[in-house]
């Protein structure tokens, strides 16, 4: 923008209403406006002007990203403020980024008096970081190039692409470059938010891509960032994101687990090694070997502690825990106050001295921890690291308080997603944001505004609203639960649901995606079949996710099987996807550390823990996974559930409650019929 520039912003009441706003919107972009988009549109922009927090449960189809840019950008130009939307996910960051707003802004142009403005922001290590290009990253090789040659060949061509790519790039984001890089190779160039000099210090913080991306988001009506960036700007006490008093969660089904993954701490032999070279050479060397030798300790206590949740803390880890904490806390002391240093010295001091702070403030969380009932401890292993070296890991029991706190009680929220009524209500999901039970606030009228005075004693007040989906799930799609099946066992993939899956893959003539508990009931699966079908069966695995969606979408015969991503990440619209198959309920694992905590404190309250964590969890992944299958208009097909408990037992009602409105069948014969007829239709 050149300097000086001045726009003129007009009044609130000389922009046309949202109403009007959203029909110029929907016709530029070629669309037809529905019923659920409008309500969605007005009921967005009374939660702006009342505000009055608001869920919205906004089925596909129902272009809910128009619903709420279209008020956000109104109010943002109307009021000169900034509204931040958050996604889970960088597809739809790319979506909003590369297509929506462009379109949007320059429709809007002449309604709003002037373009309105957005960007996207990440978080720093997103973004290529000169200064550590220049001078280099420490040399902490991983455990794994010190016995491979061939790895530190690959990273090191990676790193020289990175250096060539740094002379192209005009953002420095790393989602640009394509084909992308290995995480060993990005941390080569790349930097925390922790060990960044800062913009007054580093001698290259001019040209600095993530202070660039911040600048521009400060400019910005709209900001696009993501969960854990807004998580970070929420509970870290810092801030990250510019000013607002508006924040749209897109993805909001997946808000609370990537609020958790930012509040998780870890902590392992390795780690401390790494703090301890780091400051090896900043500080009186018997300081620096008081660490080398905490991390000896800890590395073997933990290879000794079971994984999984720790209800108490082992005498001997707590021993080694504590001597890990004084450690580092010597560390910080010996390398003393911050000093005038040539750039270079400064630069390992920062890497240092992060590191240590991160190791000091997990080990003395841990070891507070079983003082109260806040933080989840466990030990990873077997059941989620395989192959890797015991580590710590401690994290909040829930994130609702901090929510509450932090986010609904400082600015108007509005929470979207496809998938939000758990069992048939808002109130599932609501208490794990720290929402109270579903209330609608009533207005007075006459004031001069709509929005109550601040008050201590007011609760947090928000509205849950269901705006439906334009797609006839009755007469589009099949919802098949195989009645007659054996429950799922732990042994793998029974052979009877082998066979069902063949029979039913044949009677689609391919088309199928395959959803599973686990990897590795995902590759039996592929393996099996790929022995009795005539129809190619991709895995999981086999090459990038990515790739693997694009074969799938290009051929109609193809299979698609695989895990937890392809459940909430597949975007396959017309004939080369018209049945899904998931294998099982997908339960958290028993031995989960949180969710059994979690499920425990409940407990103790004198609830329903496996309803309110377990049974919660299972419906929210069987509802991604059945929206997988209806992406447009003309798309009709079959969700089919292996695991008849979804039938049969108690909390079966519940599940089904929080899927799309299915025509239902149990019958074999018929669902097999239908898909054959499906694939006639669609030689």
């Amino acid at each position: 923008m050149p300097a000086g520039t001045v726009f003129a912003v007009p009044a609130t009441a000389s922009i046309p209403d949202t109403r009007t706003l959203l029909s110029v919107a929907v016709e530029a972009v070629g669309g037809a406006e529905r019923p659920g988009q409008v309500d969605m549109a007005e009921a967005v922009e009374r939660a702006i002007r009342t505000g009055e927090h608001l869920a919205v449960q906004a089925g596909t189809g129902t272009g809910k990203s128009l619903a709420y840019l279209v008020p956000s950008l109104r109010h943002a130009v109307a009021e000169e403020s900034t509204v931040v939307i958050s996604t889970a996910t960088i597809a739809l960051q790319r979506q909003l980024v590369d297509r929506d707003l462009p379109r949007l802004a320059k429709a809007l142009k002449k309604e709003l008096g002037r373009e309105p403005r957005f960007a996207i922001l990440k978080g720093r290590r997103n973004y290529l970081c000169m200064h550590r290009l220049h001078t280099g990253a420490p040399e902490e090789p991983e455990e794994a190039a010190l016995f491979d040659p061939f790895a530190v060949s690959k990273m090191g061509r990676e790193v020289k692409r990175l250096h060539e790519w740094s002379s192209d790039t005009e953002t420095g984001d790393r989602d640009e470059l394509v084909p992308g890089v290995t995480e060993q190779a990005w941390r080569q160039v790349s930097v925390t938010a922790r060990e960044c000099l800062g913009v007054a210090k580093c001698p290259i913080g001019t040209d600095c891509f993530a202070e660039k991306a911040r600048a521009e988001a400060g400019r910005a009506d709209v900001v696009v960032t993501n969960h854990a960036m807004l998580a970070v700007d929420a509970l870290e006490g810092y801030q990250v994101l510019p000013d607002h008093d508006v924040v749209v969660i897109d993805e909001a089904h997946d808000l609370v687990d990537r609020v958790t993954s930012v509040a998780t701490e870890e902590l392992s032999g390795a780690l401390v090694a790494t703090a301890a070279r780091r400051c090896g050479r900043l500080i009186d060397q018997s300081v620096a070997d008081r660490m080398a030798e905490a991390s000896d300790g800890l590395a073997m206590i933990l290879e000794d502690v079971p994984p999984g949740r720790l209800d108490s803390l082992p005498q001997a880890l707590a021993g080694a825990l504590r001597a890990t904490k004084d450690a580092a806390h010597a560390c910080i002391t010996s390398l003393g106050p911050e000093r005038k240093e040539d750039p270079e010295g400064a630069t390992a001091r920062k890497l240092a001295l992060s590191l240590l702070d991160e190791v000091h403030d997990c080990a003395a969380r841990v070891l507070g921890a079983f003082d109260d009932d806040h933080d989840v401890v466990w030990v990873s292993g077997d059941f989620a690291d395989r192959g890797k070296a015991p580590s710590l890991r401690v994290a909040p029991l829930g994130v609702g308080g901090l929510l509450r706190e932090r986010l609904f009680g400082k600015r108007t929220t509005v929470l979207t997603s496809a998938t939000l009524t758990l069992g048939g209500t808002f109130d599932t999901l609501a208490r794990q944001w720290g929402l109270p039970a579903s209330s609608q606030a009533v207005k007075a009228g006459g004031t001069a505004t709509d929005k109550e005075p601040p008050s201590d004693l007011g609760a947090v007040k928000w509205t849950g609203l269901d705006v439906g989906s334009p797609f006839e799930h009755g007469s589009s799609g099949i919802l098949y639960v195989a009645r007659h099946l054996p429950p799922p066992g732990r042994d793998g993939l029974p052979p009877a649901y082998v066979d069902e899956i063949e029979g039913l893959v044949n009677a689609a003539g391919g088309r199928t995606l395959g959803l599973f508990s686990s990897m590795r009931a995902a590759k039996a699966a592929a393996e099996a079949l790929r022995g009795k079908l005539s129809y190619p069966v991709l895995c999981q695995g086999d090459d990038s996710t990515g790739q693997l969606v694009k074969r799938f979408s290009e051929s109609s015969e193809t299979c698609l099987f695989g895990t937890l991503s392809l459940w909430q990440g597949v975007d396959v619209p017309g004939p080369a996807l018209q049945l899904v198959i998931m294998d099982r309920i997908p339960f958290p694992r028993p031995d989960d550390p949180l969710a059994s905590a979690r499920q425990k404190a409940v407990e103790s309250r004198g609830g329903n823990g496996f309803l309110t964590v377990a049974a919660t969890h299972a419906a929210l992944l069987l509802a991604q996974g059945a929206g997988r299958l209806l992406r447009s208009m003309s798309d009709k097909g079959v969700v089919a559930v292996l695991d008849p408990r979804l039938a049969t037992a108690r909390y079966g009602g519940f599940l089904r409650a929080s899927l799309p409105p299915f025509w239902t069948t149990y019958d074999p014969e018929v669902v097999r019929a239908a898909l054959k007829r499906l694939d006639a239709a669609n030689p």
